[in-house]
């Protein structure tokens, strides 16, 4: 291989071969199963998340059965964030699991304990009823759910992300998020509905109840399709011994087999904290928005600019299909244009125009429609890819544990929490703005991050491999290929161009020999 840095020499096209990556080749799943997978994986996605919808929309109704005291609506907005500090442990304990034994069993078994978790909630008794035992009962329900929850959202993103192909894994991964926000708004559309049909008196005394009950059903039916699954194709190529040859391909001949075990948490964070903390940095925006727009909002407008609630409940059920229906436009835009382009675009037309927004939602019903609206479709972007772009970030055999534990650290601390700040703070200096300016703070730390991110749009999944590192594979014609070419990749930024040809070169030889236990298209490993 010539490594030559003679100006001329690096100026003439190289037609042959990428200089820094190379070309991926076609997965091994058929259209029929991605999409198996994608139905599979929003379906739970929507079980876990109808649960925060409708205790969103129901905080009135849980402050009365109870938290009957004084500050019950703080208190109930506590026990919403309970969930979230409890998610970390479950990323810490499903997220391991799902690296060495497979990510399908883990997903069967939390939308279990998900959707049984949220029906035992419609069936409690009330602090009339038996005292301080119900809030108690209460809480440990809500543990339990963020204990699921701590695996069942990194796992169902690890899921869909491995089945998806790489030049539309952002259209497909939009999918899950698509469930996100399906689960959010049945549960304003069954509130919504019963506020309708039912009387003050039976909604308070057992209509509340009834959507939290619909959770069992749906969690019968998405453990039925889960159950139905394989498991990935990238988890189980990394199970075999050479990385596993692809249709037509021979088996490697050269070089020890290693199928590389998951790393213990201090060997994570030692080898990827990095990506860690920039994701950690990505989740703080993305869920301080994500929860004071779909968890906080119901009982802002509600309380605090005195909408009645079944006005406050149709704003956020026409802002959730609104972003519904662009949710796989702008995942699939995500494929062609970047994930960083996206990114940029939201978290900095959040920081434009949050202010003005909410300026709009406390004059009128009309303008609250509209500013929601704007709001939602601009967080849109950052939301549908979500699933194309965190397990990105990570190698197969760390990918579950380290996207589990990050997002459901940062989650914890930023995001479940987000609707008990805005309710203190705004108590505290009786700003009506507080929220906006907390979603602008998050998304300028988010806009730091976005920096040095890597552009992952196109890059391939399988293997041990970083995905989108120097030397990597990448779908022809993708962002991920033009900024490894280009040198516009974070760990691109130190390194001279005899570096990373060097790089280049050791991992096109470990992916040729089987060593890095990379499944690769052999006919793109040119000798050197």
């Amino acid at each position: 291989m010539s490594t030559t840095s003679d100006p001329a020499h690096s100026q003439r096209p190289v037609p042959s071969r990428n200089r820094f990556s190379r070309h991926s080749r076609p997965p091994r799943t058929n259209a029929g199963a991605v999409r198996r997978a994608t139905a599979a994986s929003a379906l739970g996605n929507a079980t876990e998340w109808f649960d925060y919808g409708v205790y969103a929309v129901a905080t009135a109704y849980i402050t009365m059965h109870f938290f009957p005291f004084e500050e019950g609506m703080l208190l109930t907005l506590a026990t919403f964030a309970i969930s979230f500090l409890v998610r970390p442990l479950g990323g810490l304990v499903w997220g391991p699991i799902g690296d060495r034994l497979g990510r399908k069993g883990v997903l069967a078994l939390t939308i279990l304990l998900m959707s049984g978790a949220t029906f035992l909630i419609g069936v409690l008794p009330t602090f009339e009823q038996v005292g301080l035992l119900a809030p108690v009962l209460l809480i440990v329900l809500r543990m339990v759910q963020g204990f699921s929850t701590g695996g069942e959202y990194g796992g169902a993103a690890t899921f869909m992300s491995e089945y998806a192909p790489d030049r539309r894994r952002g259209f497909f991964g939009s999918f899950l998020e698509f469930g996100t926000l399906g689960g959010f708004a049945l549960g304003t559309a069954v509130m919504l509905l019963l506020e309708t049909l039912l009387s003050p008196d039976q909604m308070s005394t057992w209509g509340w109840r009834l959507p939290f009950l619909l959770a069992l059903p749906m969690g019968m039916i998405g453990f039925y399709l889960r159950s139905r699954l394989d498991e990935t194709p990238v988890f189980q190529e990394m199970q075999e011994p050479d990385g596993g040859p692809g249709p037509g391909e021979p088996a490697a001949t050269s070089g020890p087999a290693q199928t590389p075990e998951a790393p213990g948490l201090a060997e994570l964070v030692r080898r990827h904290w990095r990506p860690m903390l920039v994701m950690a940095g990505l989740v703080i925006a993305l869920n301080v928005v994500n929860y004071t727009l779909l968890s906080y909002m119901p009982t802002y407008l509600e309380q605090q600019i005195g909408l009645p609630a079944t006005a406050g409940l149709i704003v956020i059920l026409v802002g959730e299909l609104a972003m519904m229906a662009v949710m796989p436009l702008t995942g699939g835009l995500s494929d062609r244009l970047g994930r960083k382009p996206s990114w940029y675009v939201s978290l900095g037309g959040i920081i434009l125009l949050a202010i003005p927004t909410f300026l709009l939602m406390g004059v009128s019903f009309p303008l609250a429609l509209v500013g929601f609206a704007v709001l939602g479709l601009l967080y849109v972007p950052q939301l549908s890819t979500i699933t194309a772009t965190f397990p990105a970030m990570f190698p197969t055999q760390a990918r579950f544990a380290g996207f589990a534990i990050t997002y459901n650290v940062a989650t914890s601390l930023f995001g479940g929490t987000a609707a008990l700040v805005n309710e203190w703070a705004i108590g505290q200096t009786g700003d009506l703005l507080f929220p906006a300016y907390y979603m602008i703070g998050a998304c300028v730390v988010g806009l730091v991050c976005v920096w040095f991110m890597p552009e992952t749009a196109g890059a391939s999944l399988r293997g041990t491999e970083v995905p989108a590192s120097v030397g990597s594979a990448v779908a022809p014609g993708s962002p991920a290929e033009a900024a490894l070419e280009a040198g516009r990749q974070p760990e691109q930024r130190s390194l001279s161009d005899e570096q990373m040809l060097e790089m280049a070169a050791e991992v096109r030889d470990a992916s040729a020999t089987g060593r890095a236990g990379v499944a690769v298209d052999r006919t793109d490993v040119h000798p050197t």
